[in-house]
This record gives structure tokens, sequence and C-alpha cells, in this order.
């Protein structure tokens, strides 16, 4: 594997532009199910987005739960999946919604709260097929993959995949893949061997994050417990999933080998790499826990997912002025 390359520069804003400038992202998440509820998952998704500068994010729930997700989150629009009277997502439903979806951002967030089954697993499998925006796949969306027994060959989709240990390891069995993470194999050598397998990115989560394209890897210096609590990784699909949807172009409309795509000219206003966006995500959500700690007597601990999003601009600002 080469050289880790170097943390991007994080790109300057356009002072003229408008919210359609900076990008739509559509975070598909929630579960209505009595019994596994979820409502708050993508709404903290939604909301990161926007705090790192996305101009429009759009929650896509279950129908029974949009107008609570609504109601966290009223500076999001939204667009409700069908589900029958369980509450359960009905599967080519859920492909549909995705289909119209897709047409109407610039980045695609799915899997936060949005629970197992059919319903779920039809909705990734979707997100994952369709290749006209780059899709960032978290949560129970990773555990669908899983799942899959179309998952043979490489995702049709611009992908960055964001597992904590947990759901990296599911992923590896899923795909008949060694996974010796924490015994024999490095966290680098685990993330590139996913990222090779399923042609994209991998942001194996953890202390000292990895991100990979299965070429080259980033490897985050931090180390911050106050982060391992619920809702942090929704606020980082969000932090990366508005990136995205600023700075980074839409696929091409037709494949590329490697090499070749890293040559061409990247448009303007748009100039970042998904594995750009993905490592500056990482550095923003960290940057945003360290400035946490720093208002809060340095402490370990007691950071909610609200406060860290609270931090987003900040850290963007900082390391926009590196």
């Amino acid at each position: 594997m080469s050289d880790p390359p170097p943390l991007p520069a994080f790109p300057p804003r356009d002072p003229q532009g408008h919210k359609g400038t900076f990008g739509t992202v559509a975070v598909v998440g929630g579960c209505a199910l009595a019994e596994t509820r979820m409502i708050g998952a993508p709404t903290l998704s939604a909301t990161a987005a926007l705090r790192v500068g996305a101009g429009l994010a759009r929650l896509v729930m279950p129908e029974p739960v949009l107008n609570a997700g609504l109601t966290l989150a009223p500076w999001t629009t939204g667009r409700a999946i069908p589900t029958d009277s369980r509450g359960e997502i009905i599967p080519h439903e859920a492909a549909s919604v995705i289909d119209a979806v897709v047409k109407m951002c610039n980045c695609l967030a799915i899997g936060p709260g949005l629970g197992r089954g059919e319903g779920p697993r039809a909705a990734t499998l979707r997100a994952i097929q369709q290749e006209d925006v780059p899709v960032v796949v978290d949560a129970d969306a990773l555990n669908a993959l899983s799942e899959i027994p179309e998952l043979t060959l490489d995702l049709h989709a611009a992908a960055v995949l964001t597992p904590h240990p947990g759901e990296f390891k599911r992923l590896c069995e899923g795909l008949g893949l060694k996974n010796n993470l924490g015994m024999d194999q490095s966290r680098t050598g685990a993330a590139e061997q996913l990222a090779q397998r399923l042609g994209c990115i991998v942001v194996l989560k953890g202390a000292r994050t990895v991100v990979s394209n299965g070429q080259s890897s980033w490897e985050s210096t931090y180390i911050d417990s106050c982060l391992a609590v619920g809702g942090t990784g929704d606020v980082l699909t969000g932090v990366i999933a508005g990136l995205i949807a600023q700075f980074v172009a839409p696929p091409p409309p037709f494949a590329l080998p490697a090499g070749m795509a890293a040559k061409m000219p990247k448009p303007d206003g748009k100039p970042l790499t998904l594995f750009d966006a993905a490592c500056l995500g990482v550095e923003v959500h960290a940057v945003a826990a360290q400035r946490w700690r720093a208002s809060h007597a340095n402490a370990a601990a007691g950071l909610l997912a609200t406060e860290l999003i609270d931090q987003l601009p900040g850290a963007v600002e900082q390391l926009r002025s590196r």
C-alpha cells in the first residue's frame, strides 16, 4: 500500500452561494415498530449535515414517525416511507422512495435508527444499487448489507461505509472475509481489505479511526473517550454526508479505472474526492469533541450528541483556517 496521504485542505465557502449551492443531504432512517421505535438518530445526522454547511437536509422516515422527526428537527423537510399496520417498512415502497429521493439530493445517508427486516434491507439494496449520488452507509444499513445475498460484487454506488468494530465483523462474516481485527490483523489492514472487496471507502470507527479506499489509508490521531456515547456515530454520518454534498462531484455516468479517475480534473467548486471528504469528516468530528472538552474542564465523559453538533461550525472554521 502507498504511504498515508496528508489530510486535505478544507475548501473555502463561496460567499455568494445560496442553499442550492451547498447541496442537499437526504437521510434515510428511523423505525416505527412499537418494540424498537427509533426517531432521534436520523435527526442527528440531518442536523449535523447542516451544521457543517450543507444547504438543505431531508428526513426520509417511516410515515408513522416522520412528523416526530420533523418536530425534533424543524429545519429539515421530510419524505414518508409507507409502512404496514405494524409500522414495518413495505419493501417495494421503500425502493420506490429511494429512487425518488436520489433525484433531489447530492448525497444520500442511510441507516441511522433504520431497524432490521425486509423493508430496511430493500431500502439499503436500492441505495447501493443506484449510481446517481454518493451514499453514506451506517448503522442498521450496514447490518442489512451483511444480510444481502446479492452483495457479491463491488457496490454500484459511490459509497462510504462507516462501521464500528461490531458492524465491521458482521460485514466481513457476510462476505466470507477473514476477520482477525484486534488479533493479528491491524485496523488499517482490515479497513483496506473491506474497501478493496467492495470497491468503496471504509471508515473503521474507534480509537484512531481509519479511512481507506483500498489503495491508501489515513488514520486519525485522536483518541477521545468522550465520544463513546450513543448518537455520536449518527453525527459523524451527517458530517461526512454534508461535506460530500458540498464538495464532492457526482459520480461519472460510466466507471473509470481507479488510476485514471484520480487524474481526472475536479469540477470547479467540487474540489474533494469521496476519500478526502471522509477523512475531513472524521477530523471535523474529532475537533468538535476536543472543543467540547475544552469548554467542560477537559471532561472525559458527559458529552451529548446534540452538544457535539453545536461544536461543528467552530470545528469547521478551525480546520479551514489552518
